[in-house]
């Protein structure tokens, strides 16, 4: 028999698949990957067995996945069609490359992953699978096997099969230690408001707390201490996500362009992320040079539209990252943040890399600033406009 390794998350499709692959006459090997999703992946590994899995394993990796994707993501201000921060998409390229390591220890022919034919993530996963290992057979059972979410529920009770999900809960969701995302049901009209109960890692912003200050220490790009206390990187997300999300900071409701060419309604849930892109990026303005800056902005968004469309293990984007990496060392220092009900703002910053010259910027006492070299300044800055007005304005 052959042999296919799953990316196995313990959910409906994915559990579903174990059998539907047995079936078709693979040995299975199921792997959960672990990127801070909440439940009992343990549990779920071993559900995998009862439902017919040769092999079932699960692989923490979220040490791996903030310093190998996160900080990356947060190190461009990374935010696509400048709302979304890549929750999802950023854990699909190191889920495949567990899958390939697994599949080359195991001397297995295929991997395979539990995506519709509607979403990004098939795309995601595909395209990082083939860039990886080239050879390998990628399957794809949920968009194969033809059937909807209530005859995948159908399917499973036929069989007796162990799973959770039912018709009374019809949400899809994915979540890691970046954020949440939720989808299906009744979020599948844009008009109608999201239920309080897609919700769970954001309290609603009517139960906050009084305001707060939270200050965020930065060493090259990523978050290292948060009010006095070092923390590792994953340790800083895990500490913000659970302030921001008591203020009701980090809720996005948004119409998405999707890879496929539709568009949807998504619901996103990414406290800790948004926090941390508004420090980071308000550091950045505070010790990065001007011309850099606007150049590394304007790549932001290429970048999140390089990462969003499934294209991790390309050259554009190592060079995109090359580039933002001479600003790296630079991002050094903290930031103020004040959080109040469903609101972050950044109002504090600090760097022993700071451009800001106070004897320049002040207009009391002290200012070093040389007026007298204004005029001169903007005659020169102006003189194309004045010359194309000379000409052109006569006809």
């Amino acid at each position: 028999m052959k042999k296919v390794v799953l990316a196995y998350s313990g959910g409906l499709d994915t559990s579903v698949a174990i059998p539907w692959l047995a079936e078709q006459g693979w040995e299975v090997i199921a792997v959960a990957v672990d990127v801070g999703q909440p439940g009992d992946l343990d549990g779920a590994i071993q559900r995998a067995g009862k439902l017919g899995a040769v092999d079932a394993r699960l692989v923490d990796a979220k040490d791996r996945y903030v310093t190998e994707f996160v900080l990356p993501a947060l190190g461009m201000n990374a935010l696509y069609q400048n709302r979304y921060p890549l929750v999802s998409a950023l854990s699909r390229p190191l889920i495949s490359q567990i899958l390939v390591e697994v599949a080359e220890e195991t001397g297995a022919e295929a991997v395979a992953h539990g995506c519709t034919g509607k979403g990004n993530d098939q795309v995601r996963f595909e395209v990082s699978l083939t860039a990886l290992a080239p050879d390998i057979e990628v399957l794809a059972p949920v968009r194969d096997w033809g059937m909807g979410r209530d005859e995948t529920i159908d399917f499973a009770v036929k069989r007796d099969l162990p799973i959770t999900t039912t018709k009374s809960s019809p949400y899809s969701i994915d979540e890691n230690l970046w954020g949440r995302s939720i989808e299906c049901g009744v979020l599948e009209d844009p008009w109608t408001s999201p239920p309080p109960d897609v919700y769970e890692m954001t309290s609603a912003p009517e139960e906050a707390p009084a305001p707060r200050d939270v200050e965020i220490g930065f060493e090259g790009g990523a978050p290292i201490c948060i009010d006095g206390e070092t923390l590792s990187p994953r340790e800083a997300i895990e500490v913000i996500g659970k302030i921001a999300g008591s203020y009701g900071f980090g809720r996005i409701d948004m119409i998405e362009d999707r890879l496929v060419g539709i568009k949807s309604r998504e619901i996103y849930e990414a406290p800790a992320a948004l926090a941390l892109i508004t420090a980071h990026r308000d550091l950045e303005s505070l010790v990065l040079e001007r011309g850099f800056a606007r150049e590394k902005n304007r790549l932001a968004s290429l970048w999140a539209d390089i990462v969003y469309e499934g294209l991790w293990f390309t050259p554009l984007r190592e060079g995109i990252e090359a580039f933002a990496e001479i600003g790296r060392p630079h991002v050094t220092g903290e930031v103020k943040l004040r959080f109040s009900p469903g609101g972050c703002l950044a109002i504090g910053r600090r760097s022993p890399a700071s451009l800001y010259d106070h004897g320049l910027a002040t207009y009391d006492e002290g200012d070093r600033f040389d007026h007298a070299d204004a005029a001169g300044f903007i005659r020169l800055w102006g003189l194309p406009a004045k010359q194309w007005s000379k000409v052109n304005r006569k006809t």
